[in-house]
């Protein structure tokens, strides 16, 4: 088992700053190489206290800023405009980036896009939802129309 600090949320396994034991290969091959996470060390934990401190200052000041918010995002439907080809194929795919910027665009608050989870790889037109944890106990689903432009 390995010891790490996480600095990003991991949905199932805990947020930023908590200090986690995971199985090797998990921290060697996942955690690790994308910056999800630190190895523990004695002199991590002086770590822990500013990324606790920094995710202190993302979240939403209270519960009740983040219901607001969660029922203004499943209210909206969000457009979303993206490049595609004829058969309405994607050039990419969309991204948490692309989603929080839309949102923000169409008014409804800004959100953090490592907040935002997407259902799979969205690489054609049409409908989608996405799930966006505002705060420890509010999660907002938010409608998406993937639109070419």
């Amino acid at each position: 088992m390995a010891k790490l600090i996480l600095t990003h949320e991991v949905t199932g396994l805990g947020a930023a700053g908590d200090v986690v034991e995971v199985k090797n290969g998990y921290a060697r091959n996942y955690l690790l190489p994308r910056g999800f996470a630190l190895t523990w060390t004695k002199g991590g934990e002086k770590q822990v206290e500013s990324i606790k401190a920094a995710r202190v200052a993302r979240e939403h000041a209270t519960l009740e800023d983040a219901q607001a918010q969660a029922q203004a995002l499943g209210s909206k439907t969000v457009k979303l405009v993206v490049k595609a080809g004829e058969s309405g194929r994607l050039f990419g795919t969309v991204k948490a980036e692309d989603v929080a910027k839309a949102v923000e665009a169409a008014g409804l608050g800004a959100i953090d896009k490592r907040k935002v989870e997407l259902p799979a790889h969205i690489k054609s037109v049409g409908s989608y939802q996405a799930n966006v944890r505002l705060h420890e106990d509010v999660a907002a689903v938010i409608d998406l129309e993937v639109v070419a432009g």
